[in-house]
């Protein structure tokens, strides 16, 4: 791989971590969709997605803790079904095509959570969602996690505000630490995977935990700028539509 296409792809997770970690998430869409608009092989896709999002989730994880917004009743009834879940997700291998059109769908469905979340928050008055909606919600998303290599952020943020399960910044800093674990689970699914991790994985890494430590910074103490995720969310359309299209 040039040098120069290197440095744009480190560019690229540097602000798709950053962008994403100021939401509490790991930001594995926003490198699916890179490593989709430069052509990486489907093996090589899902490993290196759920490495970084390891890496940054981790970083989002320190920081909402830190800021005193973790609810563990909250995290507990996704986490004990998802994890599981993740770890066969991830040991599961789609064909190439297969794997890109569903890469591609969970892009645009990330693109549409991402336009609609920066128009305005959500404002209900939260209340504990029923423990069975919790295990079963888990036990989906999990799953769809360590499939495409995704944490399952994009969809158990969403599913908190909307349900009315929790409010905004409680709903990234439960969304950290449910990343992790997932994308964690789904990597050992399918250990063998770590292989095909691409030579420039440290220097991507080291950007994304650089983007990761300074949007969760900024995303810990207030909402991230609506302008910037509507541009993600256009990103993330052109790339999932090349990879359901084909290249």
């Amino acid at each position: 791989m040039p040098v120069s296409e290197t440095v744009v792809i480190a560019l690229l997770f540097f602000v798709g971590a950053a962008l994403y970690a100021s939401v509490g998430h790991g930001g594995a869409s926003s490198y699916l969709a890179v490593m989709g608009l430069f052509s990486f092989a489907p093996e090589v896709m899902k490993p290196t997605a759920l490495a970084l999002n390891i890496l940054v989730s981790a970083v989002a994880t320190l920081k909402f803790y830190r800021a005193g917004l973790f609810k563990w009743n909250l995290f507990w009834p996704f986490a004990v079904a998802s994890i599981p879940a993740a770890y066969f997700g991830g040991a599961t291998t789609l064909p190439a095509r297969w794997y890109k059109v569903l890469v591609g769908v969970v892009l645009l469905y990330a693109a549409v959570w991402m336009f609609r979340s920066s128009l305005r928050p959500v404002n209900k008055e939260p209340h504990a969602p029923p423990l069975w909606a919790a295990i079963l919600s888990g036990l989906v998303i999990g799953f769809l996690s360590g499939l495409t290599g995704v944490g399952g952020g994009i969809f158990l943020s969403p599913l908190l505000l909307y349900m009315g399960w929790s409010e905004t910044r409680a709903t990234s800093a439960v969304a950290a630490p449910f990343i992790l674990v997932n994308s964690i689970s789904g990597l050992l699914g399918h250990l063998s995977s770590v292989a095909q991790l691409p030579p420039n994985i440290p220097l991507w890494g080291a950007t994304a935990v650089v983007g990761g430590w300074i949007g969760a910074t900024y995303g810990s103490k207030r909402a991230p700028a609506p302008v910037l995720r509507q541009l993600l969310s256009l990103v993330l359309i052109v790339a999932g539509a090349k990879l359901i299209l084909g290249s």
